[in-house]
């Protein structure tokens, strides 16, 4: 089996750059490496991403849920589990820590055993090996989101949500790391990217 990766952390915090560079590196380092995201990473998926992130149709907050976590059974079915089967190491941005943060958090969800059994069933068996979280505060990410934006990125409808949104998001990704500490690894993201980059791969040098 292969080794499963996941990045997590608010917009604006450099995650998807910090995973392309390490997928550079575990290739550089002879790893066959699959590279892939949440959601839409499936024929399926390619479906759902427009429904769950375009904002033509706003989906009810238990919708966007179970929308989200039909794409992770089809992603990780249809996938990851294939990749890793293969001896691949699966390098995923986003995954069932973002679900907690965003939709039960996020949204202010009951957060019931029922939801998390809930969340677990739809990782059909597949926990990560090992979450990089990068931690960058509301503030920091909403000035390099507005920089972003600026230049002529397109946010999308979470990317658009109000700033108590966020700070609940950011306030679950610490207490999912913090109750979850062997398996996600703080990284702070308001370093270089260079110095981010060389505290992931010091976290990925003990698998």
């Amino acid at each position: 089996m292969g080794k499963f990766i996941t990045f997590e952390g608010g917009d604006g915090s450099g995650k998807t750059t910090q995973l392309l560079r390490t997928v550079d590196w575990l290739k550089s380092q002879g790893q066959d490496v699959l590279q892939t995201f949440e959601p839409g990473d499936s024929p399926l998926g390619k479906e759902i991403r427009p429904l769950l992130l375009s904002g033509e149709h706003v989906p009810v907050p238990a919708a966007e849920l179970l929308l989200f976590l039909a794409d992770r059974a089809q992603h990780v079915e249809t996938v990851i589990k294939p990749a890793l089967e293969t001896g691949k190491w699966v390098v995923c941005d986003r995954y069932t820590d973002s679900t907690l943060a965003y939709q039960l958090a996020g949204r202010a969800l009951q957060d019931t055993p029922q939801l998390r059994d809930m969340l677990k069933w739809a990782e059909c068996g597949c926990e990560p090996d090992v979450t990089i979280w990068l931690d960058l505060s509301v503030e920091d990410a909403a000035i390099r989101m507005a920089s972003r934006q600026a230049g002529g990125e397109a946010a999308n409808r979470l990317d658009e949500e109000k700033t108590s949104f966020h700070q609940a998001v950011y306030q679950a990704f610490d207490s999912i790391q913090k109750d979850n500490s062997q398996r996600v690894k703080r990284i702070d993201a308001r370093q270089s990217i260079e110095d981010v980059q060389a505290d992931i791969q010091a976290v990925l040098q003990n698998l």
